[in-house]
C-alpha cells in the first residue's frame, strides 16, 4: 500500500511539473503577443498608449518567466499552491495591461476566460473557484477603474469597428490557445491516469502473488506430515518378505521413494522461501554452474524428445540465487514443453551486464490477445481451470529482479520468450562483472 501511495504521488508530481512547463510556454507566447499588440496599436493604428507603464509590466512578466523556467527546470515537484500562484501572476499581469489600455472596454479582457479554464483543468476544485472569483473581481474593477484609450482623431472612424476587430482577434487567440495548450494538458492527465492504472494493476498482481504464496505455504505445511508417513510406510514395505523377493516391486518402491523425496524437497523449498530472507535462503554458486544445473535437472524431469541447450556465457562469475529464479526458468521450459513436447530450445547468454534466457518451441504459438497482455493471470491456451499462472509468475519474478519479459511468435512455427535480468540483481556481493 505504501508503494502504491508513493507511486500515485510521483505520478501526480510528474503531471504537475509538465503542466507548469506548459504554463511557462504559454507565458512566453503571452509576452510575444503583448509586444506585437502594443507595437501594432502604437505604430500602425496610432493609438496613444502609456508605453512606460505597459513595458514595465511586460518586463516583469519576462523576468518572472525566466525565474520560473530556471526554478522548475531543476525542481520536478510542483504543488497545487505553486500552480495557483503562477496563474495569479498571469491574472495580475493581464489586469495591469488592461488597466492601462481601456479596462473592460478592451476586447482582450475576454482573455480572463482562458485563465478560468486553465484553473479548472490544472487546479483542485477550491483553487479553481478562487481563480474564477478573482478574475470576476478583476473584471468588475476594470469597469470602474482604468486608463481610457486615447484614440487618434479620424473622420468617419469610431470606436465600434476597433472593438469588433479586437474582439474577433481575442476570440481567435482564445480558441487557438485552448486547442493547443488544453489538448496538451489533457494528454498529461490521460498519461497520468494510464500510469496510475498500470501501478494499480501491478499492485493487484502483487497482492495476487501474496495470496498464492500464502496458499502454497499452507499447503506445504499440510503436505509435510502425509509425505513423511508415506516415506516411513514405503521404507517398511521394502523390508517385507513379499516385496524383498520381487525385483520389479522393489524398483517401483525405489521410484516412489525418489518421488516422495523430491516432493519433500519442493515443500522444504517453499517453506524456506516463505520464512527466510533471501540472503539466508539463497545458495552461493557460479553463473555457469547454476544455469547448467537448471538445464540438466529440467531435462531429467521432463521427457522431451529433443532438448537443444546452448550456453553462450563466456565469463563466469559468483552469483546468489534462490528457488524463485530456478522456478521461473522451470516455468518457462514447462510452458514450452506443453506446447511442443518433441522439441524445446534454451539459450543462455550474458552481454553488457545483462543475463538473457531465451526459450523457444515449435508449438502453435501465442494467440494475439496473449501477446498484447503478456503475464496476465489465468490467460492460457491449455483450456483448464487455473491455467496461465506460469507466465504470470515469470513476468513478476523478472520484474521484481529489475528485468523484463518479451514474447513473440516465430515466422514459420513456434514461439520465443526472452527474459532479461540485470546481473547485478544476482551477483554475489563484492563480485564485479565486466562482460
Amino acid at each position: 500500500m505504501e508503494n502504491l501511495l508513493a507511486a500515485e504521488a510521483k505520478i501526480g508530481h510528474d503531471a504537475g511539473h509538465r503542466n507548469m512547463l506548459h504554463l511557462i510556454q504559454l507565458r512566453w507566447l503571452a509576452a510575444l503577443g503583448q509586444i506585437a499588440t502594443i507595437a501594432f496599436a502604437k505604430l500602425v493604428m496610432g493609438i496613444d498608449l502609456p508605453m512606460l507603464q505597459m513595458l514595465t509590466v511586460l518586463a516583469f512578466l519576462v523576468a518572472f518567466n525566466i525565474g520560473s523556467h530556471l526554478l522548475w527546470h531543476e525542481q520536478p515537484i510542483v504543488t497545487n499552491q505553486e500552480l495557483s500562484f503562477a496563474l495569479l501572476v498571469d491574472i495580475a499581469v493581464l489586469t495591469a495591461q488592461l488597466y492601462f489600455s481601456g479596462g473592460a472596454t478592451n476586447p482582450f479582457a475576454f482573455l480572463y476566460l482562458l485563465q478560468v479554464v486553465l484553473g479548472v483543468i490544472l487546479l483542485e476544485t477550491g483553487s479553481a473557484w478562487a481563480i474564477m472569483i478573482i478574475t470576476s473581481l478583476c473584471m468588475v474593477g476594470l469597469t470602474l477603474f482604468s486608463e481610457p484609450l486615447q484614440l487618434p482623431p479620424r473622420s468617419g472612424h469610431s470606436f465600434s469597428p476597433l472593438y469588433t476587430q479586437g474582439l474577433l482577434l481575442c476570440f481567435i487567440l482564445n480558441a487557438t490557445l485552448l486547442v493547443v495548450f488544453i489538448a496538451r494538458i489533457i494528454r498529461n492527465v490521460r498519461k497520468g491516469d494510464a500510469e496510475l492504472a498500470k501501478v494499480n494493476q501491478r499492485a493487484a498482481e502483487e497482492e495476487h502473488i501474496v495470496r498464492m504464496g500464502l496458499l502454497a505455504t499452507g499447503a506445504a505445511h499440510e503436505l509435510g506430515t502425509p509425505l513423511a508417513t508415506l516415506s516411513v510406510i514405503l521404507n517398511d514395505w521394502q523390508h517385507l518378505p513379499e516385496f524383498a523377493e520381487n525385483r520389479e516391486l522393489q524398483e517401483e518402491l525405489t521410484d516412489m521413494q525418489t518421488e516422495i523425496k523430491r516432493c519433500k524437497k519442493i515443500v522444504s523449498g517453499i517453506l524456506l522461501a516463505a520464512g527466510e530472507a533471501r540472503g539466508e535462503s539463497s545458495a552461493r554458486t557460479t553463473l555457469l554452474t547454476f544455469v547448467n544445473d537448471v538445464a540438466r535437472e529440467w531435462q531429467t524431469i521432463k521427457p522431451v524428445a529433443h532438448f537443444e541447450y546452448s550456453n553462450e556465457i563466456s565469463e563466469d562469475c559468483e552469483v546468489v540465487f534462490d528457488s524463485t529464479l530456478k522456478q521461473m526458468m522451470f516455468n518457462l521450459l514447462d510452458n514450452a514443453f506443453e506446447a511442443s513436447p518433441k522439441w524445446v530450445g534454451l539459450r543462455v547468454a550474458a552481454r553488457e551486464g545483462t543475463l538473457i534466457f531465451t526459450v523457444t518451441d515449435q508449438g502453435p504459438g501465442f494467440p494475439a490477445y496473449m501477446l498484447r497482455q503478456l503475464g496476465k493471470p489465468y490467460q492460457s491456451t491449455k483450456g483448464r481451470a487455473g491455467g496461465g499462472l506460469g507466465l504470470f509468475l515469470v513476468v513478476n519474478v523478472a520484474r521484481t529482479l529489475g528485468g523484463a519479459v518479451q514474447a513473440e511468435n516465430l515466422p514459420d512455427k513456434g514461439a520465443k520468450i526472452e527474459v532479461t535480468l540485470p546481473l547485478s540483481s544476482i551477483l554475489f556481493e563484492g563480485e564485479t562483472h565486466s562482460e
